[in-house]
């Protein structure tokens, strides 16, 4: 029998990022095999999809587990720390893909099992480029299920609780890139240039009224300036700064709120102050929103492992997830990872790592969902 502990801690001990997932997908493919699973990889460059074939197309349903890690530092001194430099599981991902093997291990052994379940490890969550190459990639079609699920580790949460809402439960992930040009020249003589550091300062304190002045009170949304960078010296007024920021929410009209005031400022500033600038607006992750349905199958699985929150509330944080549930019902689910030590840090810490003891109860969340009804 597979001992996931160790084949946990060995996924932690040599993470891999993006779409370059060699060594990870091989182990999960290898073990997938030797069950008996149907394995099919490269799915969207490099996910594998594992079908257990045990009822008809039309009440399977899939599973998804992300495979990806973090370019981050690991800061942790256990002793299956990261063995690559600036590369760590800092979000729990190699849990992820753990518990959703051992639940294709357990129910592909049980001879009583009679559903068609569609196991599926996703590259590339973190960027947010996965969920939608796999879907390119004919995931659906090759791979038809009548719903689709998510699970997430989550720090700070008991082990044995879950977590989840109907409607609109993760945000979406908005990215900006304002790029100034003013004229430069030298510090003493300010008069003589258009310094794009003012104007990139006034955009950044008109960017904070978005929130508080363009948005209802009843939605939630975040504008954040992230970076602030010239082509300035000590004493030379630069020509140029870029602004690059994040924004976050929960609804497409929000989004598009925030874009509309983003570049009516921009563009005011910059006539206030003689310069010119450029606005790039892109959605690095849509809004995730539960099936309702969905939602209360799942939190009928968690109940049957523990305790459930069925009405937590709304998060501020993105999912990939939220791609495949535009195209197929589903819902997404949180799982305590513990209230001590590197199990409480946050997500993406360098301290934070996976708590061994939730594999169980992520094994045993997914073989209830495996047997209820869609």
């Amino acid at each position: 029998m597979l001992d996931l502990v160790a084949f946990r801690r060995d996924l932690h001990a040599h993470p891999e990022t993006g779409f370059a997932l060699d060594r990870t997908s091989d182990l999960i493919a290898a073990e997938l095999d030797r069950a008996g699973l149907e394995v099919t990889r490269g799915v969207g460059r490099a996910g594998i999809v594992a079908t257990l074939r045990r009822g008809p197309d039309e009440t399977a349903i899939g599973f998804r587990a992300d495979m990806d890690a973090l370019p981050i530092q690991e800061a942790t001194n256990l002793p299956y720390r990261s063995g690559t430099e600036g590369k760590f599981h800092g979000c729990g991902h190699d849990g992820h893909s753990t518990m959703l093997l051992g639940a294709a291990l357990e129910l592909s052994a049980d001879p009583s099992f009679d559903r068609t379940i569609h196991f599926i490890f996703q590259p590339d969550e973190e960027n947010g480029n996965g969920a939608a190459a796999m879907i390119a990639d004919g995931l659906f079609e090759r791979f038809p299920m009548a719903a689709i699920f998510g699970l997430h580790n989550m720090p700070g949460m008991e082990l044995g609780r879950f977590a989840t809402q109907r409607g609109s439960f993760c945000a979406f992930e908005d990215n900006f890139e304002i790029r100034v040009q003013g004229q430069g020249g030298h510090a003493s003589m300010p008069e003589k240039g258009v310094d794009p550091i003012v104007t990139g300062a006034a955009i950044v304190q008109q960017l904070q009224s978005i929130v508080s002045r363009s948005v209802p009170a009843s939605e939630h949304a975040v504008v954040s300036v992230t970076e602030f960078l010239t082509d300035g010296a000590r004493n030379i007024l630069p020509s140029n700064v870029t602004l690059r920021g994040d924004c976050r929410g929960f609804s497409r009209d929000v989004s598009e709120n925030i874009e509309r005031r983003m570049r009516a400022i921009v563009a005011g500033v910059c006539a206030g102050q003689g310069a010119e600038a450029e606005v790039d607006y892109s959605t690095s992750f849509r809004p995730l929103v539960n099936d309702a349905r969905a939602t209360d199958m799942i939190a009928g699985a968690a109940r049957d492992v523990g305790s459930v929150d069925a009405d937590y509330g709304r998060v501020g944080f993105s999912e990939d997830f939220a791609e495949f549930l535009a195209h197929r019902p589903g819902a997404f689910i949180l799982m305590g990872n513990g209230l001590e030590g590197n199990n409480s840090m946050p997500l993406h810490n360098p301290s934070y790592d996976f708590n061994d003891k939730a594999i169980r109860h992520g094994i045993a969340f997914w073989t209830s969902t495996a047997r209820r009804e869609f």
